[in-house]
């Protein structure tokens, strides 16, 4: 089963307890970019690897465990 990767961050900023404002000011995106960024089913590896180290989370790991 796929996953789709912007649900699966904005899942996680959720359960950080974490601001779409603290987040879009973390990545330097504006908040219409990240909610862009919510609705793709995939995303760039360099903006991924930085989402992964901001918000703590190897969603690199999620996407592997998601093609078993």
């Amino acid at each position: 089963m796929s996953i789709h990767i912007g649900n699966r961050i904005k899942e996680e900023l959720k359960q950080q307890g974490r601001s779409v404002r603290w987040f879009q000011n973390q990545i330097h995106r504006s908040h219409s970019a990240v909610y862009e960024i919510f609705k793709q089913q995939d995303i760039n590896t360099d903006l991924l690897e930085t989402i992964s180290k901001v918000l703590n989370h190897d969603f690199f790991k999620d996407i592997s465990e998601s093609m078993s």
